[in-house]
């Protein structure tokens, strides 16, 4: 019998309702040969990306934060403090607190090694080179007046480019996106060394692309966009509807890594990771003013969603958080390291029986009436009962607690594919966090 392949774009055959439509479509007005094809390709780079035994990923990230351990207890043995409210505004010497962070931070010659950071993702999106090897393209332009012949060093002609590209910034720039920036794969956003603020205007749009790092930026403030007539590659432009708000959309895409990005304020999500993405790692980022930030999967009905897999890692949930940090369906997420010092609602919730390890992590419950980490949604509790989502090594304040459900005893009985070494603790989740968001390089010194 012949295989039969289904892809995302063939969706929109069976889904009759204009919603689920325009769930399906990706704000694509016009689903041209040129779309088809992209996508038919970007569901079988999420085969190919897709780890059928996602606890090596998990295991290799947690020897790693292991290894970062011993130099967090240094230095907090010689700080004697590990409350987060001593670490804001630090000036001491460079300081790495976590393997993602010592692989490249604190060599005075990081600006002329830029490509050295494609070396250092851990996680389920740790294929990810992003422009590695790739002309460096330097953004001299903060302007994004022309969506169908962006202007030559600007951010948007970057990011049309086909060839890879490390996309670096000429000085601070401030740049209001009139419409949703739409990238092409094997490129490097890195504003290291320079202020690079994103925000008033449209987010980042990675569509059926594969090979994309977002380093060192701050999204914020991103407002939804009527949409139109939008430059998508060199050899492409089509419609585009309206813009849902988000400050970066990952829709059908593979390996991914956005690190050291400082967000907050966007009219929808602030990353969002649908139709069949995978292969993402989301690392060292500040997360804070923000209701529903992290939604990776759109919708309980998207099966080939049970391909995702997705590393949120070393990152800090900050002041006015409410929600979803993440809230997932169907795939396979872990939670590591994080630092969650606030929420109104929930911090890591889901639908469509996912598979959570969260490990390592600090909960704060800074709410009176918000103490659970966790939710369930759209199951009765005799459902999500068999859910695996596990608590490993996490350390809970104020009250706060997981609800874990499934095997409890999941990892142990299955060492054929889990090595059972555990994350850094959850009491240094605050020490590995220290330095979160996008950092204030500057050329010439360790950063």
């Amino acid at each position: 019998m012949r295989e039969i392949k289904i892809y995302p774009w063939m969706l929109m055959v069976f889904f009759g309702f204009g919603w689920m439509l325009e769930m399906v479509n990706g704000n694509i007005g016009e689903w041209d040969e040129v779309w088809k094809k992209r996508s038919e390709e970007s569901w079988n780079r999420t085969l190919e990306t897709y780890e059928p035994v996602p606890e090596h990923i998990v295991s290799h990230l947690n020897v790693h934060a292991k290894k970062a351990v011993k130099e967090v207890e240094e230095i907090n043995a010689k700080e004697n403090s590990t409350r987060r409210e001593l670490l804001k505004g630090y000036t001491g010497p460079c300081m790495a607190t976590n393997p993602i962070d010592r692989c490249w931070r604190c060599r005075p010659r990081w600006a002329k090694k830029r490509f050295r950071l494609a070396d250092c993702v851990l996680g389920f999106g740790y294929k990810t080179t992003g422009g590695k090897n790739g002309t460096i393209y330097v953004v001299t332009d903060h302007t994004d007046h022309d969506m169908i012949n962006p202007r030559p060093g600007t951010l948007r002609h970057a990011v049309i480019q086909k060839e890879p590209l490390w996309i670096i910034f000429e000085r601070n720039m401030l740049i209001v996106l009139q419409q949703e920036l739409i990238m092409q794969g094997d490129k490097t956003i890195d504003g290291r060394g320079v202020r690079v603020d994103i925000a008033y205007g449209s987010g980042i749009t990675i569509q059926f692309v594969s090979n994309v790092i977002i380093h060192g930026i701050r999204i914020h403030d991103i407002l939804s966009k009527s949409g139109g007539m939008i430059r998508d590659s060199v050899d492409h432009y089509g419609f585009r509807t309206v813009s849902d708000g988000d400050g970066i959309n990952i829709f059908g895409s593979q390996n991914i890594w956005i690190d050291h990005v400082s967000m907050k304020n966007c009219t929808d999500g602030l990353i969002d990771a649908i139709e069949g993405s995978t292969g993402i790692s989301i690392t060292n980022s500040h997360f804070t003013d923000h209701d529903e930030a992290l939604l990776f999967g759109a919708n309980d009905v998207a099966t080939y969603d049970d391909k995702m897999q997705v590393t949120v890692a070393f990152n800090h949930f900050g002041k006015r958080m409410v929600q979803r940090m993440p809230r997932c369906r169907f795939g396979y997420f872990h939670v590591v390291n994080n630092d969650y010092t606030h929420w109104k609602m929930y911090a890591i919730g889901g639908s469509s029986h996912p598979t959570i390890i969260s490990q390592g992590n600090r909960f704060v419950a800074d709410h009176p009436f918000a103490k659970q980490v966790t939710k369930r949604e759209k199951s009765p509790e005799s459902e999500w009962m068999t859910w695996t989502w596990i608590s490993e090594g996490d350390l809970f304040l104020r009250g706060a607690y997981f609800i874990e459900s499934g095997d409890k005893d999941w990892t142990k009985k299955h060492p054929e594919v889990y090595d059972k070494i555990l994350a850094a603790p959850g009491i240094h989740a605050a020490d590995i966090t220290r330095f979160a968001g996008a950092l204030n390089c500057v050329v010439g010194e360790p950063c």
